[in-house]
């Protein structure tokens, strides 16, 4: 399997997985790891594959940044509040401004490409455009260093933090 759509596999997994903690949430690290685990897609591997995989990468990720994902879904989604948002789409769009700022590795348009195709798969027609436009702006200001500046730790953090995730890879 290419690393493309392994990838894609693995930000599907990631996904389905975050969905699911939109309704029943964790609260440590090792509740996260359990509830990762639990997921059936999973048969075959070891625990310790499954948990140095990029879906658990991801799943970590967004599940300890979340708060500030959101404010930053919050200051791109003009005219909408979170608490309108579908979970899917929730969950679709912290996962991708996740990747955004944090998977150097991994080039913007590919992420918002990959976002849209998970959108077209788990979301509504309707959701594609409002998904896009988002991360677009979303891009565009981390490309500026604009986002970078607004979270805690800076821009330092971001690039530590990606760089770590590409070296554990």
């Amino acid at each position: 399997m290419s690393k493309g759509k392994k990838r894609r596999s693995e930000r599907a997994l990631a996904i389905q997985v975050l969905y699911g903690l939109s309704f029943i949430p964790v609260d440590s690290p090792d509740d996260l790891r359990r509830a990762f685990l639990r997921s059936p897609h999973h048969a075959g591997r070891t625990e310790e594959a499954a948990l140095s995989g990029y879906a658990f990468t991801l799943v970590e990720g967004v599940w300890g940044k979340s708060a500030q994902l959101d404010e930053i879904i919050a200051r791109h989604a003009i005219n909408w509040r979170l608490d309108r948002l579908g979970r899917i789409e929730l969950t679709l769009l912290r996962m991708a401004i996740f990747e955004l700022l944090f998977c150097r590795d991994v080039p913007p348009k590919a992420v918002i490409n990959e976002a849209l195709e998970l959108s077209r798969a788990f979301s509504g027609k309707e959701a594609i455009r409002f998904i896009n436009g988002i991360l677009d702006a979303a891009a565009k200001a981390a490309e500026t260093g604009e986002l970078a500046a607004g979270m805690p730790g800076g821009d330092s953090e971001i690039h530590q933090t990606r760089e770590n995730r590409i070296h554990e890879q």
